[in-house]
């Protein structure tokens, strides 16, 4: 399959660029706008373009890229509104966007190995043109390298640049993306020992071919294909970011390193759960429509009146104020400069999109049938909600983690 690019809305004084402060209106409008297509959206799995034009409209898409590059410079708080909103009305483009703020922000990191010229390539890129960027890096034979293991797809060095070949998995948002972070090993020739890290390449290079498997149960609209890089061809310097192996394990390095690691990882579980606890909301917002409108006959009142009811509901009230609570406090801590160990975070993924995924199941469980039904966005909201499981930390991998360190620490002070 071949992506259409995406339509490019530059910045002009009709569509400004990215602002330093998101009003809550313009997120009201998008979140409504994004809303009355995401049926539509979930059942043809098409890429929402509309929805990524609205948004570079409004100046959204370079939000979070380095001021010093013509973006919004946003911080936790103010990117985690923008996902939050647009995730209530369509979470396969708040997914798809998740992931450019997430890039963005890295190329903000302290620790940067990027080429400054390419950091500033990819920041103006979206601020003016509205270019999506995404990391690729789960394979067929390898899954996540955040279990480990060296990737299949190898990086040649071919005169004065690289020759890149492999098959990526889940490339969420590739029909419209610009800019593709390839996590690859290299091969430059003799005894030289493989290093991994990270290739820039255009999404348009050619020899990068889209094979159209994604079929999902959840985020539909995500676009998650996969990928298949044959001899693709690109300048030396687009090996951004390229380490011994042992050089990527989360406490390498210096202290600064060490730290703006857990920073990245912060932001990346906050945004995520942002995103899927706006599912649960936008659950909880149909679910309470429902349950006041629905009268039957033999109660001669609406469900909202039991009591039953009433308790269920307010045990969805309680698991979404403890996801609030927490995703703020996790927010502010980074914005001051504090973000929570690696380790934590994984505990906040864990917690809040449990509790985001128990609040669509007591939802589902309220309203029976009717929230089953296809006509209605419950169900919709159930299987997206799911998704919250698969993305790096998985929960073992997060509870072995943190079970870990708290035998060890209390061995340790035993």
């Amino acid at each position: 399959m071949s992506a259409l690019p995406l339509r490019r809305t530059p910045a002009t004084p009709e569509h400004p660029s990215p602002p330093s402060t998101v009003d809550a209106s313009v997120l009201a409008r998008l979140s409504a706008q994004f809303a009355a297509t995401a049926a539509d959206h979930d059942r043809s799995g098409a890429f929402p373009r509309e929805n990524f034009e609205a948004l570079q409209a409004h100046g959204l898409i370079g939000l979070v890229a380095p001021a010093e590059h013509g973006g919004g410079g946003a911080t936790l708080a103010t990117a985690r509104r923008v996902i939050s909103a647009v995730a209530r009305g369509e979470p396969a483009t708040a997914l798809i966007l998740t992931m450019t703020y997430l890039q963005h922000h890295a190329l903000t990191r302290i620790d940067s190995r990027w080429p400054p010229h390419l950091r500033e390539r990819v920041a103006r890129d979206a601020v003016a043109n509205g270019a999506l960027i995404n990391a690729l890096r789960v394979e067929p034979a390898l899954g996540s390298p955040a279990r480990g293991g060296l990737p299949g797809t190898v990086a040649r060095r071919d005169g004065s640049g690289w020759k890149i070949d492999g098959h990526k998995l889940y490339t969420t948002g590739i029909e419209g993306l610009s800019w593709l972070a390839v996590w690859a090993r290299t091969d430059e020739g003799d005894e030289a020992a493989p290093r991994t890290g990270v290739f820039l390449v255009p999404r348009n290079a050619p020899g990068v071919r889209v094979i159209a498997s994604w079929d999902h149960l959840g985020l539909r609209a995500s676009g998650s294909h996969e990928v298949v890089f044959e001899d693709v061809a690109i300048d030396l310097d687009h090996a951004v970011d390229v380490r011994a192996p042992a050089d990527w394990a989360p406490d390498a390095g210096s202290q600064t390193d060490i730290d703006a690691h857990a920073t990245q990882q912060a932001w990346m579980t906050v945004l995520l759960g942002s995103l899927y606890d706006a599912v649960a909301t936008a659950a909880r917002d149909w679910l309470v429509g429902f349950l006041n409108q629905r009268a039957p006959g033999s109660l001669g009142a609406p469900l909202a009146s039991l009591p039953r009811v009433q308790e269920h509901v307010g045990e969805i009230e309680a698991l979404l104020r403890t996801n609030r609570v927490l995703l703020d406090d996790a927010t502010a801590a980074v914005d001051r400069g504090h973000a929570q160990p690696s380790a934590d975070s994984g505990l906040l993924k864990y917690t809040v999109t449990g509790n985001a995924i128990r609040a669509v199941e007591l939802a589902l469980q309220l309203s029976g049938n009717h929230g089953l039904t296809r006509q209605n966005p419950l169900e919709r909201h159930y299987r997206d909600v799911l998704c919250s499981r698969i993305h790096t930390p998985q929960n073992d991998a997060i509870l072995v983690a943190a079970g870990r360190r708290a035998l060890l620490s209390t061995g340790a002070a035993a």
